[in-house]
């Protein structure tokens, strides 16, 4: 099916890529494709790491950060001081909702 069917090849480019462990990829692409279209980087089928045409300069492993919980950002956005007063003002409103429903009911 397809070119092998009807003889006819299209003119195609070949790119390899590396990843860090020194796997190659290659990847075709059409020869009418401009430079800048073909991508700089993909991901190995082989590794899943990410592969460029530099063979001498793979790209970096990436860095995995840790999943960060809504504690850790709102630490980073806040002081101690600045949650002690914000607790605090939470639980003032917290108390008097509190007793004014007792005294309601």
């Amino acid at each position: 099916m397809g070119e092998k069917d009807h003889g006819a090849r299209a003119d195609r480019t070949q790119i390899s890529y590396w990843d860090a462990h020194g796997n190659e990829t290659i990847r075709y692409f059409a020869a009418d494709v401009a430079e800048d279209e073909i991508p700089e980087q993909i991901d190995s089928p082989t590794s899943g790491l990410p592969a460029g045409r530099d063979k001498e300069n793979p790209p970096l492993l990436p860095k995995n950060e840790p999943y960060k919980t809504h504690l850790a950002y709102v630490k980073e956005r806040r002081t101690p001081e600045e949650a002690d007063e914000l607790l605090e003002a939470a639980l003032q409103k917290l108390r008097k909702r509190r007793g004014t429903a007792r005294a309601s009911a």
